[in-house]
């Protein structure tokens, strides 16, 4: 059985890498679609699929929130994961298609959802903002919002993995600029109200990203960077055979609240927390292991000798959690769930 993913916005479908990757599908919004043709379109995903993954921004409109777990609980199924995204909503769509990257693959569906959080943590995310005043997803000093009133101010923002801010121009920005990933990346940038070419050739020099690629600012980008004044960036591993080799690097276990297969400390599908292995099981099992499949024969080829040559680095684990302090997308990102409990919305 496959496995089909999902989105609630048309924004997160970013364009395909190959001509191979599949399309996510769309949900309605509840306000467009009956309860019964909700229930109608998720059931027939589900017969053709086997297994469904929906992605969501964690700042996703309680009625549609709502909406997503009255589906799933209404057709009592373990088959469906609600996963919420604590990204930007350019790199949302980033991580979106890597997951569709990776669906081709041999993974089985407890371990693609797990995945999206995993991945989570390799998607460098930010935006070139030209006010700060309103900025409530990454800890803003007095000094950086004074500065949002003085004309031409320009700030770089980087929300996800670690919370940054630099204004363009001052000392710091000159001196080491954002902290960019280690590992080789492609850069998609998308601009809005405020032309940036500091996003779209500055950064992607500094970071020594692969190919740049254009793409629509997302509807919703305005209000999560609390301006229409911006220009969001996001990097992130473009090749579906170093995603496949990170994933596949990650130890595996079996949920015993559904019997899926999952990575990382609990269980996508059925919100099960993984029970702690026992002392002696973790001193005997292998820190890496390597992986027992190979991608599929279409498997683009690696990036491009311009691209940094060290890999990102494999994790024994999945993430237990995102990183501690003001987190991945601010105070914000405690506010939904991780995964979804089969007995409805909890805290």
């Amino acid at each position: 059985m496959s496995t089909a993913l999902a989105v609630t916005s048309p924004d997160h479908l970013l364009a395909p890498p190959d001509r191979h990757t599949p399309r996510a599908h769309v949900l309605t919004p509840p306000g467009e679609q009956s309860l019964q043709a909700a229930l109608d379109e998720t059931h027939a995903l589900l017969e053709q699929h086997g297994y469904l993954v929906t992605l969501y921004p964690a700042s996703l409109p309680t009625p549609f929130l709502h909406r997503l777990h009255t589906v799933r609980a209404l057709l009592d199924s373990r088959r469906i994961a609600l996963l919420p995204v604590p990204l930007p909503p350019l790199a949302t769509g980033v991580l979106v298609r890597q997951l569709r990257q990776l669906s081709l693959c041999d993974f089985s569906p407890g371990v693609l959802g797990a995945a999206a959080r995993l991945l989570t943590h390799y998607v460098y995310a930010g935006a070139v903002l030209g006010s700060v005043a309103k900025l409530d997803r990454v800890p803003v000093t007095v000094g950086s919002h004074a500065r949002s009133w003085l004309p031409g101010s320009q700030f770089a923002v980087l929300a996800s993995p670690t919370p940054e801010l630099l204004r363009i121009g001052g000392a710091q920005e000159s001196e080491r600029g954002l902290t960019g990933p280690q590992f080789a990346t492609d850069m998609t940038v998308a601009h809005g109200r405020l032309g940036s070419d500091w996003a779209s050739r500055t950064l992607p020099a500094r970071w020594r990203a692969g190919q740049v690629a254009q793409a629509p600012l997302p509807a919703d980008s305005p209000a999560w960077w609390g301006t229409d004044k911006l220009t969001e960036f996001a990097a992130a591993i473009p090749d579906v055979s170093v995603l496949y080799q990170l994933v596949a690097s990650v130890r595996r276990d079996t949920c015993h609240g559904c019997g899926l297969e999952l990575i990382g400390d609990r269980c996508a599908f059925c919100a099960t927390a993984l029970s702690p292995a026992p002392p002696a099981a973790l001193s005997s099992a292998p820190a890496t292991p390597s992986p027992t499949h190979t991608p599929p024969t279409h498997t683009p080829p690696t990036p491009a000798t311009h691209a940094p040559a060290h890999e990102p680095p494999a994790p024994d684990a999945a993430p237990a959690s995102p990183p501690s302090g003001p987190g991945v997308a601010g105070r914000h990102a405690d506010e939904r769930p991780v995964v979804a409990d089969p007995r409805g919305i909890r805290p």
